[in-house]
């Protein structure tokens, strides 16, 4: 079986206890504004741009097939939506200036990649992590590399948007250490200006999950602006209380990922928005910690 990786992260210390592998698949169902990965919102590979490594040598404009890539008087002209066929033309750039996002691998060949860290995961508690993009938006493939993991005892995570049909979760859950769950706002008007899509489906299967005994971490993407009052917060930490998630944690807002709107191609509208003091990042800590929440993933 194959699934469509467009990143396997090494060393990661935010994405579940310990060191952890992370893999990340391609299609999500949500157009978060603020997504720190749109090179993972399109199911199939695309073509990703990195001006800054471009040395003007126009060979990809010579060897694209269809016109994918054009000469222009200040640099080269990528058109993304022209880049759906064969795209091996973009081996050819010399600097890397050019790669593919998006490659489709045996499942094996995954967990292949996920044994190499194995030292890690057994010195640090750590393990393998599946994030996106939706990665159960590939489900089948997640769950044939979740089994072999299982087998060989390498701890596992799956970060979800939760806006998947509840049998791709349902299927995944035996073999899931730690869910990792995203809950970007309550409201469900607030969520679909946000993400594109309401949050019916996200709340009724993070129901249904926390019912099912699973382990889950809840965490919010806190937004200036969107979801970052103090009453927000507090609602959805007396949601999750209801239903009985008692771990929760904020992501705080930056702007890492805001270059790489422009490579893939996609307009990016948050350029202006700043970051949130550490003060107030503290204070909305503090916050979930006097609620009795727990912030480990433990």
């Amino acid at each position: 079986m194959k699934g469509n990786v467009f990143d396997i992260q090494r060393y990661s210390i935010h994405d579940g206890e310990g060191i952890r592998t992370v893999v990340f698949l391609k299609g999500c169902p949500l157009r978060c504004k603020w997504c720190s990965n749109p090179e993972s919102w399109a199911p199939h590979p695309e073509v990703f741009y990195i001006k800054s490594r471009c040395i003007g040598c126009r060979t990809c404009v010579h060897t694209c097939t269809g016109g994918e890539v054009e000469d222009t008087p200040d640099g080269i002209l990528v058109h993304h939506e022209r880049c759906t066929g064969d795209l091996s033309w973009v081996k050819a750039c010399p600097t890397g200036a050019l790669r593919v996002k998006g490659e489709w691998m045996e499942d094996r060949k995954v967990f292949s990649e996920i044994l190499k860290d194995r030292v890690f995961y057994q010195r640090s508690g750590g393990g393998v992590t599946f994030s996106g993009g939706e990665p159960l938006l590939q489900a089948d493939f997640v769950l044939e590399v979740l089994k072999m993991c299982r087998a060989s005892g390498i701890s596992t995570a799956v970060e979800t948007t939760g806006d998947v049909p509840w049998e791709s979760l349902e299927k995944v859950r035996p073999y899931v250490d730690l869910f990792l769950y995203d809950l970007k706002a309550l409201d469900t008007q607030v969520h679909r200006q946000w993400t594109g899509q309401g949050n019916e489906r996200v709340l009724e299967n993070l129901r249904a999950l926390a019912a099912a005994g699973a382990k889950i971490m809840v965490r919010t993407p806190l937004i200036p602006g969107v979801n970052d009052q103090i009453e927000q917060v507090r609602s959805v930490i007396a949601f999750l209380k209801d239903i009985g998630v008692q771990r929760y944690n904020i992501l705080p807002f930056h702007q890492y990922g805001s270059g790489k709107y422009e490579s893939i191609g996609i307009p990016y509208s948050l350029a202006d928005l700043k970051t949130h003091d550490d003060s107030y990042i503290d204070e909305i800590r503090r916050l979930i910690d006097d609620e009795g929440m727990s912030r480990s993933y433990s």
